[in-house]
């Protein structure tokens, strides 16, 4: 009969204890993918704070259209040596040049809403790591994770979310 209460007592606080680690950080997701602050954290862990140059992806002083994007095998954030050509020629143009760019980084519509944009964001970083290990100036290059918004694709299924899972390039005019 002791051993039953010690072991009722033993599982007891053992739940005690794992639902304070499930306790909530406070922080709700607002909906704002891409932007620092509240919500916007990845495995509970807050995505560090990006830069504020008053300039978004979004904006209309940047150029979208100047280099195609590059794209990742699911659940990757690897860079496939078919898009190293158009990674190359980015780095050329920022090494002749003055411009900022920013790499937004997307995923397709699979996964949480914070998976997505950790993997985002990881896809952003490995493409601005790309051009600076080749000789653009990092300071000069800017990342965002927009996780599966603006989709190229709203369709579902492998072949839209192909097209989903990318780094595009806006150039600051």
């Amino acid at each position: 009969m002791k051993t039953i209460r010690l072991f009722n007592t033993l599982l007891a606080a053992a739940l005690i204890v794992s639902l304070g680690a499930c306790k909530s950080t406070g922080k709700k997701d607002n909906g704002s993918a891409g932007i620092a602050g509240e919500g916007d954290y990845v495995n509970g862990t807050p995505l560090p704070d990006r830069p504020d140059n008053g300039v978004s992806f979004t904006s209309p002083n940047v150029d979208r259209n100047q280099f195609p994007p590059v794209h990742f095998a699911f659940d990757s954030y690897t860079i496939s040596p078919d898009d190293q050509p158009t990674l190359d020629q980015v780095t050329q143009f920022l090494k002749g040049g003055q411009n900022t760019i920013i790499i937004g980084g997307f995923t397709d519509e699979r996964g949480t809403a914070e998976y997505n944009r950790g993997l985002g964001e990881r896809r952003a970083e490995a493409v601005r790591n790309y051009l600076a290990q080749h000789g653009a100036d990092g300071n000069r290059i800017q990342t965002v994770s927009f996780g599966a918004e603006m989709p190229v694709d709203p369709g579902s299924g492998e072949a839209a979310w192909a097209k989903n899972r990318r780094a595009e390039f806006g150039v600051v005019k």
